[in-house]
């Protein structure tokens, strides 16, 4: 009897002990914009503006009024698939063919990162900024660390340059990273391109020294991926993206100010 009772008051300390509590996560700084579908159209206002029809099939998420004829004015006076209304950017990939079939995105989440540049310098994007992301012409892989292609953050794929065949459940996911510094002074360039670089290190070169977000568009499908994948532009290895700056510009920069120069993960904005 006296084991027993020895035992009757043993136990409830043996499991009632506190579990280890896990480490928390270190978030890098950010902030996040999810935007919805808009439409299709065969236009680009970066790559073919005025001419309509010029280009090959495109899907806009944001700005919901993008077409061949856009303009900055045009864009901030115009509604936005975003959750935010403050958002009225431009964000656009060539369609996603799914074995043939036109398949339209579910969402888009446009990251806004540091990319490991320090703050306080980051400045926010200028008002009607224009850039293309990735090589539309590609013939091969491009660099991982500018197109990728994913099942999304639960989905247990590591990051492919071609679409991967996704598990039951898992969505196909396309990341493009966008060029996050500035040369200062333009809003475009010839190709689209040169106007804008990638920090290396966190540091920017001397003919681009402004540092600015690193803008990442990730869009989700409602498909498993696989190698039926192809793309308007061609195979699934000419992914690529574009921007259209239409934010409202204070906002904009209230945000680079409150999260990214003051090294704070914000996460999606409200």
């Amino acid at each position: 009897m006296k084991r027993l009772a020895l035992l009757a008051l043993l136990l409830p300390v043996v499991f009632a002990a506190p579990a280890t509590a896990k480490p928390k996560t270190h978030e890098p700084p950010n902030f996040l914009s999810v935007c919805g579908y808009s439409h299709r159209a065969p236009d680009d206002p970066i790559v073919f503006p005025g001419r309509p029809g010029a280009s090959h099939s495109h899907d806009f998420m944001g700005n919901n009024s993008t077409n061949a004829f856009s303009l900055y004015p045009s864009m901030r006076a115009a509604t936005t698939a975003c959750r935010v209304a403050d958002d009225a950017a431009g964000y656009w990939v060539p369609t996603l063919y799914d074995n043939g079939v036109a398949t339209a995105p579910l969402r888009l989440h446009a990251y806004y990162r540091t990319a490991g540049k320090p703050g306080p310098d980051i400045r926010a994007f200028p008002a009607g900024l224009k850039v293309v992301a990735g090589d539309a012409h590609a013939t091969g892989p491009q660099d991982l660390s500018i197109v990728r292609w994913d099942c999304g953050a639960d989905g247990g794929v590591r990051p492919q340059a071609t679409p991967p065949t996704c598990p039951s459940g898992a969505r196909l996911h396309l990341h493009i990273a966008f060029p996050d510094c500035w040369n200062g002074k333009d809003t475009d360039s010839p190709d689209h391109k040169s106007h804008m670089a990638y920090s290396r290190r966190g540091r920017c070169d001397t003919a681009h020294p402004v540092p600015v977000p690193r803008l990442v568009q990730s869009i989700a499908y409602p498909s498993a991926g696989g190698p039926g994948i192809t793309l308007a532009s061609g195979a699934a290895t000419t992914a690529h993206a574009d921007f259209f700056n239409a934010w409202d510009q204070p906002r904009l920069e209230q945000l680079v100010h409150d999260c990214l120069n003051a090294n704070k993960h914000c996460g999606a904005i409200h």
